[in-house]
């Protein structure tokens, strides 16, 4: 299972996960990725079991890249116990997933294998997913990035004008 040698703090508050992902949202490594296209939680457990599934079904020919860490712990009171008391246990280890993230990347295998892989990968989280090539991701985050370019820009002339 994934999780961080030592952190700072053993627990740590809930967070928000709104917004885009404006880091990690470009295949780096890769020819194919797995991009989340809503917020979530995913487990350890669910990371691994996906990275099974891949591997399993690539029949370990090809790289396989993680993009994501479980770095954030989050606890659970035991099971049966009233309100109050406190914080519950450590439970587990998680990784906060916002829109746009890749989370895995496949090299090394024809498209249709890497697009089964990622497809069984993608059942095992609880997330929901989309399947981009480097080239066509690539396209949509420039055209993205133009296009808040392109308000700015309308937005800052027309506060010139006035």
């Amino acid at each position: 299972m994934l999780m961080p040698k030592r952190t700072k703090h053993r627990k740590v508050q809930k967070g928000r996960m709104k917004g885009q992902d404006l880091r990690g949202n470009r295949i780096a490594y890769g020819e194919y990725g797995l991009v989340a296209t809503a917020p979530c939680w995913v487990k350890s457990r669910q990371i691994e079991a996906a990275r099974v599934a891949m591997t399993r079904y690539m029949k370990r020919v090809g790289t396989v890249w993680i993009k994501i860490f479980p770095d954030k712990p989050y606890s659970q009171k035991p099971l049966g116990t009233r309100m109050g008391k406190g914080k519950g246990n450590l439970e587990g280890w998680v990784a906060v997933v916002r829109p746009g993230r890749v989370l895995f990347e496949i090299a090394g295998v024809p498209e249709e294998t890497a697009r089964e892989a990622l497809r069984l990968a993608a059942h095992k989280l609880p997330v929901e997913t989309k399947f981009y090539s480097k080239a066509d991701l690539d396209r949509i985050v420039d055209a993205k990035l133009n296009g808040v370019a392109k308000k700015e820009t309308k937005e800052e002339g027309v506060s010139n004008e006035n």
